[in-house]
């Protein structure tokens, strides 16, 4: 794998620290996330995300989901029940075994709720961003406007 220096855009950002290390973990050579349970990261519109989570076998109470900060944690843990530790299985190819599984939010994202359907939990997420940090025009005013109200009405002429 390679490994990419990102020290020229450190010299030319701000406040991308956090972004800058955790690609540097990313793409590190210990890189070893785990594969269980697989998972699908949907843009649903410009703001809207879907986390799709497979996850055959558990059920909505054996399923944890915690918001902290900037991080989504979904945790499972199948509860043992006294009829399934009496089956003598020949092939067990669906796992049930506990996992935990994070996911780094990007400011504003907020979590609108989770459903599961067929074996899949679906968690919906939006992007608010709150109306002081959206982007809007700066009138720019000079001395010579201030002063004299018909040098903008002669401009519009």
């Amino acid at each position: 794998m390679r490994h990419y220096d990102l020290t020229p855009l450190y010299r030319s950002t701000v406040g991308f620290d956090k972004l800058f290390s955790m690609l540097d973990t990313v793409t590190g050579p210990d890189s070893s996330t785990p594969s269980y349970p697989p998972y699908n990261i949907e843009r649903l519109a410009e703001n809207s995300y879907r986390i799709s989570m497979a996850v055959a076998g558990f059920s909505e109470k054996d399923l944890s989901i915690e918001v902290k900060e900037n991080s989504l944690k979904v945790t499972g843990e199948k509860v043992v029940d006294e009829n399934e530790a009496d089956k003598d299985y020949l092939h067990r190819g669906i796992a049930s075994r506990a996992f935990e599984r994070q996911f780094q939010l990007a400011d504003y994202m907020q979590v609108e709720g989770a459903s599961m359907e067929h074996g899949l939990l679906h968690i919906d997420l939006k992007r608010e961003i709150p109306e002081a940090m959206k982007p809007r025009q700066i009138e720019i005013r000079s001395p010579d406007r201030e002063e004299d109200p018909t040098v903008i009405e002669g401009a519009k002429h």
